[in-house]
């Protein structure tokens, strides 16, 4: 601790909280301290460089907010790990290349989405946007989404995929420190994200129906600051809150102080109806519906509803940077969002992603292999090994994602591997088959065959 508070006194170049916030990074920087050091306690920190605790305390605020340190339970305050986020995205999406049939990306068929050019071919008027200083989100795309949100809200943000909007929101809600609850399994890049935003990842179990009762009323007593739920066609589980459940889930979070994090980035493929806790609990929600799977991932776009107390600090995080989402863009999603064919082709898209799961999951059932959920472009297969089961199948050409980058902690629970079937065309019973074979398949069997 005399050498770090040494090292801190010598990069000191104003007795305030900024000045020390700056001798500590500088510090970080020059390897005085690294990820895991524990810095020393804020009262002896302020006795040794002569400042008063609130400026050490406001000093520590400063650095968790831009992800340099982070409470660390009983270890107390330490440096943040370098280059946390980004590792579980990277291993779900490794694989070999040359696959005959790639069922682990998760991402929508290409033929079942709108034809965007086509559309354009068809717009009236002048489509370049006029002004910086037009309103952010396009009044027609606005009326449009309003009219057909789940529970009602005074406004929106238009944003660039629910991604964006997830980082909007963990950047100007979150601190370094907080627990969050999330869904396990639930989706990598998240779980990236909120490591990388220093949070404490408490996970939640799923059932046919959505998060446990029983266990978010166990992470509630630990005074989250926000719970984070895929309302439908969950990623990779394929679950959706039922009425019954997101009720009963709103009745538990009412009397908290917990904000609602609800991410519907399956949007208008899930067979599910859209539905949201704001029903019930509208002032705690923020809810991102995402029309990337639905309408095509090169839009990258999504809105962002919630309280206008929540929705300030994200819209003027915003403004300082990407300041809105292209106006092209939202009128695309305007004209598709009420183009008769392309409704149609959404509709036909969700009908037979929910044909491809059944083929797939029906057949599984067969086997003795059951799966959860009922919804969206993925299925979540409980196997004997997982490496083996990846192995198995790659060596058949199909590849599919590891589970152990969706779980929080992948020492828990039963092993499993994430397999796309909205990208099956043809052949379900087959790749059903292969999946089956290789969920029963050990690692000695998989490195003798």
């Amino acid at each position: 601790m005399r050498d770090v508070l040494s090292g801190l006194e010598e990069r000191l170049e104003s007795p305030t909280s900024k000045g020390l916030a700056h001798a500590v990074s500088v510090a970080i920087r020059d390897g005085v301290l690294a990820p895991g050091d524990r810095l020393p306690p804020i009262r002896q920190v302020a006795q040794e460089l002569m400042l008063s605790p609130t400026t050490v305390s406001a000093a520590w605020q400063l650095l968790a907010r831009s992800g340099a340190i982070r409470s660390d339970g009983r270890r107390g305050t330490t440096v943040a790990p370098a280059n946390r986020g980004g590792e579980r995205y990277s291993t779900a999406l490794s694989r070999e290349s040359g696959n005959r049939l790639d069922l682990s990306t998760g991402v929508p068929d290409p033929a079942l989405l709108p034809d965007l050019a086509d559309l354009l071919d068809r717009l009236d008027g002048p489509i370049a946007p006029s002004s910086y200083l037009d309103d952010p989100v396009l009044p027609e795309l606005r009326d449009i989404l309003l009219a057909d949100w789940p529970a009602p809200v005074d406004d929106l943000l238009v944003v660039d995929g629910a991604m964006d909007a997830l980082d909007l929101i963990t950047r100007t809600l979150l601190r370094a420190g907080d627990r969050v609850v999330v869904e396990s399994p639930g989706f990598p890049v998240l779980l990236d994200l909120l490591e990388d935003r220093g949070v404490v990842v408490q996970p939640v179990r799923l059932d046919h129906s959505g998060p446990d009762l029983d266990d978010v009323a166990a992470r509630l007593r630990r005074r989250p600051v926000a719970i984070i739920v895929q309302p439908r066609g969950q990623n990779p589980t394929g679950v959706s809150l039922t009425p019954t459940r997101a009720r009963r889930l709103a009745n538990l979070l009412a009397p908290t102080s917990c904000l609602v994090i609800e991410d519907d980035s399956a949007g208008d493929i899930a067979s599910s109806p859209a539905l949201s806790l704001g029903t019930w609990i509208p002032d705690q929600v923020l809810h991102i519906r995402s029309f990337s799977k639905s309408y095509g991932p090169d839009l990258r776009l999504a809105a962002l509803t919630g309280p206008a107390p929540l929705l300030a600090p994200i819209r003027h995080a915003r403004a300082l940077g990407q300041g809105w989402t292209s106006r092209l863009l939202q009128r695309a999603l305007a004209a598709l969002l009420t183009d008769p064919q392309s409704t149609a082709k959404v509709r036909s898209a969700r009908a037979e992603y929910a044909l491809r799961r059944g083929l797939v999951t029906t057949r599984l059932a067969e086997h003795g292999i059951s799966v959860p959920g009922t919804d969206g472009l993925n299925i979540w297969v409980p196997v004997r090994d997982e490496s083996a089961a990846v192995l198995r199948l790659a060596s058949e050409g199909i590849a599919v994602a590891p589970g152990g980058p969706f779980v929080v902690d992948s020492r828990d629970g039963e092993p499993h591997i994430r397999v796309t079937t909205g990208l099956i065309t043809s052949g379900h019973r087959e790749v059903a088959d292969a999946i089956a074979d290789a969920a029963s398949t050990s690692a000695w069997s998989a490195q003798h065959r």
